[in-house]
């Protein structure tokens, strides 16, 4: 009867450290993969404003030696990301790609122009640098035209700022509930040995001795959970880096590591003090309290 007894409290007493290691691994985890979010927004935000291209028209009478010194002071300069010279053949060619027909056909003669398309740094992705950058080029006389897209342009550093700033907010309100979380699982775990943190006390034992088995047990399960929470981050970062390559989500190992290292410390750091104050809650009842 009694091993009966002790195998049913063995099972509920591993089902209760499953479910403790399975919550705090799951809330890491989330917390971890918000966590890389907000590691890699600017990155994200810096690829997509890095696709804007300002097309720089060159007039017919623009000499080889004029348009290869454009080309060469733009590659040189600090703003610039990267530049790419457009012949009006091959802007002809990409026309045809497209429509699926020559338009020359109807038209009897090439109409288009040679241009240069100039990929900028992100954070020279804005208005007032497109304008200037805008102004510098229209100041060569071989140069007809620059065309940006503006409201783009606005658009994106708009909704780039609104994006950040709902990330930081959900980021804290996110930290917040896994905190919670993490502490109502442990509190639970706790709660099932209140007549044993009572009886201990009441022959002597004092608040320190009581806690510390307790602390120990659930740090080693914020452990266990955190590092299942690392494996699965180390997946998740791993497909996306191979799907995502232009984003170079492992550019930076150190920030990575960083990273890992704060979720893990979490783990410990959450479940000491959610023990430290589940047992201490209990310690301090009286013992007719216990059953409510």
């Amino acid at each position: 009867m009694s091993s009966s007894f002790e195998k049913h409290q063995k099972r509920r007493l591993i089902s209760s450290y499953f479910s403790v290691v399975l919550s705090i691994a799951l809330v890491l985890f989330l917390l971890g993969l918000l966590g890389m979010l907000v590691l890699n927004a600017k990155k994200v935000s810096d690829h997509f404003k890095e696709q804007v291209v300002v097309t720089i028209y060159l007039k017919d009478s623009a000499k080889e030696v004029e348009t290869k010194q454009l080309e060469k002071s733009l590659a040189m300069a600090d703003y610039v990301k990267s530049t790419e010279y457009v012949s009006k053949e091959q802007a002809a060619e990409f026309m045809k790609a497209e429509n699926g027909e020559d338009f020359m056909d109807f038209v009897g003669y090439n109409p288009l122009q040679n241009s240069i398309d100039v990929h900028l740094k992100a954070d020279f992705v804005t208005s007032e640098h497109l304008e200037k950058i805008s102004e510098e080029a229209l100041s060569k006389n071989f140069v007809d035209e620059v065309t940006y897209d503006n409201d783009l342009v606005n658009l994106m550093n708009d909704n780039v700022k609104k994006i950040s700033f709902w990330v930081l907010v959900i980021s804290g309100i996110f930290t917040l509930i896994a905190v919670l979380l993490i502490n109502s699982s442990i509190r639970l775990a706790v709660y099932s040995k209140r007549f044993t943190i009572k009886t201990m006390q009441m022959v002597g034992a004092t608040k320190q001795f009581i806690r510390r088995p307790f602390v120990w047990k659930s740090v080693r399960l914020g452990m266990i959970g955190a590092v299942l929470a690392l494996v699965g981050m180390a997946i998740v970062l791993y497909y996306l880096n191979k799907t995502f390559t232009d984003l170079q989500l492992l550019s930076n190992p150190v920030l990575v590591s960083l990273l890992f290292l704060l979720i893990f410390v979490l783990g410990i750091v959450i479940t000491w003090i959610s023990t430290h104050f589940a047992t201490q809650r209990f310690l301090n009842l009286k013992t007719d309290e216990l059953y409510y």
